[in-house]
């Protein structure tokens, strides 16, 4: 026992204090501003009021929000978002059909607080989607639900010619 004793004085003797150790300087300091990739759709960032208004829609925030949706959305929703996706084929609890009544009636910020914190079966995507993706997806479920529902007559006339 005095043995275990000594050992254990001899190793905590040898520990300064934590203290007085050097340390890396901060980060900002040696790190310029974070630059924003080419890819990501940009709009009024940094506050906690930003996550509640959604951006204004464009044709890159669509797509962008395409590319999104197909990465983290697909396995479950599928690409038609009616719940049957891979995983779902597979055994998983299928997620409600994006172009349900329910779902195509609530308003946007509903299905960016479901992205951020999840519902059901459905787990949390805020720490592997960021904000401004997830209103990209957002616009894009809309622009989906859209697709799936319009009847000719919305179309502008010019292309309701020319389909078939």
């Amino acid at each position: 026992m005095r043995l275990v004793l000594l050992m254990v004085l001899g190793v905590l003797s040898g520990c300064d204090e934590m203290t007085v150790q050097p340390k890396q300087l901060d980060y900002s300091a040696q790190v310029g501003p974070a630059s924003i990739p080419a890819d990501m759709v940009e709009f009024d960032r940094g506050t906690v009021a930003a996550e509640r208004r959604a951006p204004p829609v464009t044709m890159a925030l669509l797509e962008r929000g395409q590319e999104r949706y197909r990465i983290y959305c697909t396995p479950c929703h599928s690409e038609l978002g009616d719940g049957q996706g891979m995983v779902v084929q597979r055994g998983f609890p299928a997620p409600p059909s994006l172009h349900s009544e329910r779902l195509r009636s609530a308003p946007p910020q509903y299905l960016y607080d479901v992205i951020t914190n999840g519902r059901g079966v459905m787990y949390s995507f805020a720490d592997r989607v960021a904000v401004p993706d997830r209103w990209a997806i957002v616009a894009y479920v809309r622009a989906l639900q859209r697709s799936r529902n319009a009847s000719a007559a919305a179309l502008p006339a010019g292309t309701r010619e020319a389909s078939p």
